[in-house]
């Protein structure tokens, strides 16, 4: 990865962790620790298995590299569309500097559907895999790149003790790797590289290989054609998580059953 990609990841690491602090003090720990037992996990990684392909539809306002994706940034709305489509589950980015996103969008999209939700952040921290139970989600996104193998580790255990399932994001085979040895169940292959931005969507194919067939594969980032989704299945994913396709469309719930229609 090089200086620039590492000084992206690293900005946003940060910011997350920034944000983080500020709202770990607006609760005491009891009502904390009750508001994460009062929510019931639902089965994530059921919702992804299945024979055909399942498709993770994503939420964001804007990334930093392609900036805003929506003036009109509605989650629950969004939620409603989703489920309509037929999503298998849905991701819901809460970095707010990167993305716009914030923990509270997860919970009006809970109120807006009973799929399994995602929380999409750059997660280092136990408190926020239980803060994310706490707000309605089912899942938390781990990245790979932005964690030694030890938090890795921790961190898929502390989702695991917390009855959230962990998707483990990689981009190279030293990740997959890392993913597998830190006990991951689902594991999702990036096909961005964050150094040019640039989409090599043979990543799965060449990932797939060295993952344990009995784990779940979910491929990410640069599928916006039913042809680059029946590829995804043809070379062994379960899922795909798709974002920016579906922020831009004007039909979001069509689009998604356009995607998975061969």
């Amino acid at each position: 990865m090089s200086l620039e990609a590492e000084d992206l990841l690293s900005q946003l690491v940060l910011q997350a962790r920034q944000d983080l602090q500020r709202r770990r003090y607006l609760l005491g720990q009891d009502q904390f620790e009750l508001r994460v037992a009062a929510y019931k996990p639902r089965d994530f990684a059921a919702s992804l298995r299945g024979p055909g392909l399942a498709v993770i539809a994503e939420m964001k306002q804007r990334t930093p590299s392609m900036g805003v994706l929506t003036e009109d940034y509605r989650p629950a709305d969004l939620g409603h569309a989703y489920t309509e489509g037929g999503a298998a589950a849905i991701s819901v980015l809460t970095h707010m500097a990167g993305f716009g996103g914030r923990p509270e969008h997860v919970l009006a999209v809970r109120a807006a559907t009973d799929l399994p939700i995602l929380r999409k952040d750059f997660i280092t921290d136990p408190y926020e895999v239980a803060e994310a139970r706490a707000s309605g989600a089912d899942a938390v996104l781990l990245i790979a790149a932005a964690l030694d193998r030890q938090q890795l580790a921790l961190l898929v255990a502390t989702a695991a003790s917390r009855g959230v399932a962990a998707l483990v994001e990689v981009h190279d085979e030293s990740q997959a790797a890392a993913a597998v040895e830190a006990g991951a169940q689902i594991i999702g292959v990036n096909h961005r590289d964050l150094r040019t931005f640039a989409i090599d969507l043979s990543l799965t194919e060449r990932l797939r290989r060295i993952i344990p067939d009995h784990l779940i594969l979910v491929s990410e980032s640069g599928i916006h054609s039913p042809d680059d989704a029946r590829r995804m299945k043809d070379a062994g994913a379960d899922a795909i998580l798709v974002g920016e396709e579906l922020m831009r469309a004007s039909d979001p719930a069509a689009r998604i059953k356009e995607l998975t229609t061969w």
